[in-house]
């Protein structure tokens, strides 16, 4: 599968921005999806990830409350909804499949990875 992130952009804190992973293929609905970020000098870290069929999610902590992740597997598009976005929340997001059962959080265990959107949150 391919994956294309989207939707990036320079926000001011507080706002809003939806970001969109749209993937290729018609096997979609059998991944486990998820999103990452990776700040300027730091490891890439997990966000959220979404079951196949988007009725279970798991967020980090640092986003909890703020940030939604969703999916159309009719569409074949996942979504990350961010609202009152911070600074600190500035980084290049993530979108990643993943083939095996659950929902993983360590990035390694993903198989397939979009190219990235930068998201910049200015204060």
């Amino acid at each position: 599968v391919q994956l294309q992130a989207s939707g990036g952009g320079l926000v001011q804190a507080g706002d809003s921005l939806r970001l969109s992973c749209a993937a290729s293929g018609r096997t979609f609905s059998s991944y486990y999806m998820g999103w990452f970020r990776q700040a300027p000098g730091k490891e890439r870290e997990f966000v959220a990830t979404i079951s196949r069929g988007g009725s279970t999610t798991y967020y980090a902590d640092s986003v909890k409350g703020r940030f939604t992740i969703s999916r159309d597997n009719a569409k074949n598009t996942a979504w990350l909804q961010m609202s009152r976005l911070k600074p600190e929340d500035t980084a290049v997001y993530y979108c990643a499949a993943y083939t095996g059962v659950g929902l993983p959080t360590k990035s390694t265990l993903y198989d397939y990875w979009g190219q990235g959107t930068l998201v910049t949150v200015s204060s």
